[in-house]
């Protein structure tokens, strides 16, 4: 019955809401245990089923972690969820595809512009020289290699490293994960292109360690040129065959 579905629907979600302010309440974070399924049905006045259903929810969202023999604790709490969402947006349709990309190539130019000048002045000599490693290592490998992926996004994820923000941190590499996942979609990765990002990112090493923010910022553009070409060409050339 359509009625006594949503009525379920309701009840699961007042479930959810319910073990989420548990959390608050208590104050647990991540890693931390929570109570039984039968303590958590007599704490929230629910059914079995219902905090089952609610713990299975919660568990995709990485809010809470289900181990098996050994109880529910509080999750990482991570944007994996988002991960997801986004990749699968960006592979269902090549109209989503692109506009996707396009999308996350903006926001991710768009926040580390917006805080090029606190990076710049927060990066550590320690961290410039791990920034300068990664680019030799991605110079070493090629463009075509997996290590010149692990280099790129741990260069990036040093980057914003010295903010101290973990919801930046974790933004910035959830936008790096969904762009890795969805970029093979493009036409390909040239040498030019693989010249021009090494290029780009020893730009960025050079211009923290000089203190030159304007310096900072054109590097950062310089840096995703190559990404938003492929997308026009890409998305151009599939438009011509539709």
């Amino acid at each position: 019955m359509p009625g006594s579905r949503a009525g379920r629907q309701l009840l699961r979600q007042e479930v959810v809401e319910g073990i989420k302010r548990y959390i608050l309440e208590n104050k647990l974070g991540p890693g931390d245990p929570l109570p039984t399924e039968p303590a958590l049905c007599e704490a929230l006045g629910a059914s079995r089923s219902s905090v089952r259903e609610a713990v299975k929810i919660l568990n995709a969202l990485d809010i809470v972690e289900v181990r098996h023999g050994h109880g529910t604790y509080v999750g990482r709490l991570s944007l994996s969820a988002l991960v997801e969402s986004l990749t699968f947006r960006g592979l269902l349709s090549p109209d989503d595809d692109f506009q996707v990309l396009s999308d996350l190539v903006d926001v991710r130019e768009l926040m580390e512009r917006g805080m090029a000048d606190r990076i710049v002045s927060s990066l550590s000599a320690g961290q410039l020289d791990s920034l300068e490693r990664l680019v030799r290592r991605m110079s070493e490998v090629g463009g075509a290699s997996e290590g010149f992926v692990e280099a790129d996004r741990a260069f990036h994820a040093t980057l914003v490293a010295p903010l101290q923000n973990a919801l930046i941190s974790q933004l910035s590499m959830a936008f790096w994960d969904v762009y890795s996942i969805v970029a093979p979609h493009l036409d390909g990765f040239t040498h030019a292109d693989e010249t021009a990002t090494i290029a780009a990112h020893q730009s960025l090493v050079d211009a923290a360690r000089a203190d030159d923010v304007p310096g900072f910022v054109k590097a950062l553009q310089e840096h995703y040129a190559p990404v938003r070409r492929r997308i026009a060409e890409t998305r151009a050339r599939t438009a011509g065959q539709a």
